[in-house]
């Protein structure tokens, strides 16, 4: 089940993301965390604006919207999402949004 939770009108959830992954994909959760796959390496922070243009298009929110909260150097991060509620994150890891 996913760790999520909310602080004002931001819904915060943890990402453990996979870079230099073979596609851009939510692929479900893993250990409590929204598992994200993205083509971009771990590099000067190419990995994390891919994490938040997958996050805020399976959303249909803006990017601006996504906002990395920690975690900029390593595989587990944690994201503040506005504009989406938490019903529809929890939906990420399923496969719905």
């Amino acid at each position: 089940m996913l760790e999520i939770a909310t602080k004002g009108e931001a819904v915060i959830v943890k990402v453990r993301v996979q870079p230099k992954a073979s596609r851009d994909a939510i692929v479900g959760e893993y250990s409590g965390a929204l598992k994200v796959s993205v083509t971009a390496p771990p590099d000067k922070g190419k990995a994390n604006k891919a994490v938040v243009e997958v996050l805020a298009r399976a959303l249909g929110i803006a990017k601006s919207n996504v906002e990395l909260t920690g975690g900029a150097a390593s595989r587990g991060k944690t994201f503040a999402i506005r504009g989406a509620t938490k019903a529809q994150v929890e939906a990420l890891a399923t496969g719905g949004a």
